[in-house]
């Protein structure tokens, strides 16, 4: 009973420093700065304490007081302490920045507040044990981010984006109330807990595998992936907090999702197979597109786009451990981007070029391949027969040489003829601590979630098919970034640059369908 208390604080705690931030003034509050820190910094706290806890391995359920004589249910295991851990501490840091960033703005107070409630939604969210609680936590999480998107109301890119995010967050919204109807019915219960014990047991019914199809609509619509990524896009016409808060389990909601509910989807092949392929070319698009932005906040943004892909190519794939443990990453590493993209500007403006451009030749970047995958094999192997781990599934080795294949561009430049022997040892240093650090985290995180998520299906026609192609379409596009300086002064290329620097005009068709541009801002 202790841990699951331990839960409700955090919510409470930032939901009370939202209404204080809404009562007192506007204009450089006093009160409210120091009210949301410090909720943030009590909720860290008490997620710390509530993760101390579940290392019993113990899953605790407290049963809440809801409308219409439903139960409502506050889920503690180790999804749900990961994530609320994760959300506290981004919380209290983009808090914590927020107020010196927002001083002097004529509107800090209710942006505070907003920041409280959202992230207080999301905390509801990722602890949610009932299919009725995670869809109210769903929606509220969406509504109060659409009122910081709207911060400034004068622009009208922020009316776009905002505008955008509200059509595709009820679509999303639509897809999972739709699941939840259907999960409900088959099992005559919404505790999220019974029904992962009893999907199983269930036959296989063709209403769970629509039920699982809407799940992976709704996360892949929650989670800006291509070719709904436009409102992403333009977020960065909100305050740069906004941008690092989406971070704290907004935009990775939809990967979220996927893992709580993974017995339910694991059951549809077919919401499998659409997860990888939607999530693998998204991955694609978007880093491609990445490289072809000239703003620092534009480019993380397409960076965003890019993760979430590889991330529901992850829930594709099967690999739940890892997909959690992205999320863990990927929110680290790009909150702290954006918080920072100030000082990336300015340290972009003052660089100095060291010396001449190490091309790699066609040779080189073959050698560097090859080294990658080799060094990849070598500590697979030692992996197996020091402490004897062995990769469960040929999904994770499949992923595995995924993320190799990103290191051998950096030892591409490396063998470049022009590159000092330095380089050439940092970037061979690179692939091996990757590929070690890729099996060390592959196993923390399938223990830490033995007793949460399913095992790794087993791989079939469809999956050995899906693997193959993602290897591939990823090696290809590393192959193709790597030979990039030697073809990059090729009309086609420059064409191709100036495509995807507008993400294949995916986000103009959007606004013409949805009216966007017509979209007129709001009066402040």
């Amino acid at each position: 009973m202790a841990a699951s208390l331990l839960l409700l604080i955090p919510p409470v705690l930032l939901t009370l420093a939202g209404v204080v931030a809404f009562a007192g003034p506007k204009f450089r509050p006093r009160v409210a700065p120091l009210a949301v820190e410090g909720a943030a910094l009590l909720s860290l706290l008490a997620a710390l304490a509530a993760a101390v806890v579940l290392a019993t391995g113990t899953v605790i359920d407290l049963p809440l007081p809801a409308a219409a004589s439903i139960a409502a249910f506050l889920r503690l295991d180790a999804v749900s302490a990961v994530m609320t851990v994760l959300v506290t501490f981004v919380g209290w840091i983009v808090l914590r920045y927020s107020a010196g960033y927002l001083d002097g703005e004529a509107r800090q107070g209710p942006f505070l507040g907003w920041m409280a409630l959202t992230l207080a939604a999301v905390l509801v969210l990722v602890s949610a044990g009932h299919l009725a609680l995670l869809v109210a936590a769903w929606i509220a999480t969406s509504l109060t981010l659409h009122q910081l998107l709207l911060f400034y109301p004068e622009r009208v890119e922020a009316q776009r984006a905002a505008h955008k995010k509200f059509l595709t967050a009820r679509l999303a919204d639509a897809a999972l109330i739709g699941a939840t109807a259907i999960l409900w019915t088959t099992f005559g219960t919404g505790d999220i807990g019974r029904i992962a014990a009893e999907v199983g047991q269930a036959g296989q019914p063709a209403a769970i595998s629509i039920a699982a199809g809407l799940i992976a609509l709704a996360a892949v619509l929650k989670s800006a992936l291509f070719p709904a990524q436009g409102w992403l896009t333009e977020v960065m016409e909100t305050p740069t907090p906004v941008s690092a808060l989406l971070h704290a389990g907004v935009i990775n909601a939809g990967g979220f999702l996927l893992i709580r509910l993974s017995d339910v989807v694991t059951t549809s092949p077919g919401a499998m197979a659409f997860l990888v392929m939607l999530g693998g070319l998204s991955a694609i698009v978007a880093g491609l597109a990445m490289l072809a932005q000239t703003a620092v906040k534009t480019s993380l943004a397409w960076s965003t786009v890019a993760q979430m892909g590889f991330m529901i190519l992850q829930c594709g794939l099967g690999l739940w451990p890892l997909a959690l443990l992205h999320i863990v990453a990927h929110s680290l590493y790009k909150a702290h981007a954006f918080l920072s993209s100030g000082n990336a500007v300015d340290e972009i403006a003052s660089a100095r070029r060291p010396g001449p451009v190490a091309t790699p030749s066609g040779v080189a970047v073959a050698r560097a391949f090859a080294a990658a995958l080799a060094i990849y094999a070598i500590i697979y192997a030692l992996f197996g027969w020091v402490i004897g781990f062995d990769a469960k599934s040929p999904q994770s080795v499949a992923l595995g040489a995924i993320l190799i294949l990103g290191v051998a561009y950096l030892i591409a430049q490396g063998l470049a003829g022009a590159a000092p022997r330095a380089l050439t040892v940092r970037t061979a240093l690179a692939s091996l601590m990757a590929a070690v650090s890729y099996f060390l985290l592959q196993a923390g995180a399938e223990w830490l979630t033995r007793w949460t998520l399913p095992p790794t299906p087993e791989a079939g026609p469809l999956e050995w098919a899906l693997i193959v192609l993602a290897l591939v379409s990823f090696g290809a596009v590393a192959v193709a970034q790597a030979l990039f300086p030697l073809w990059s002064g090729h009309p086609a290329a420059l064409g191709l640059r100036v495509h995807l620097a507008n993400g294949l005009y995916t986000n103009a068709v959007f606004d013409r369908l949805t009216g966007g541009w017509l979209h007129k801002p709001a009066k402040s």
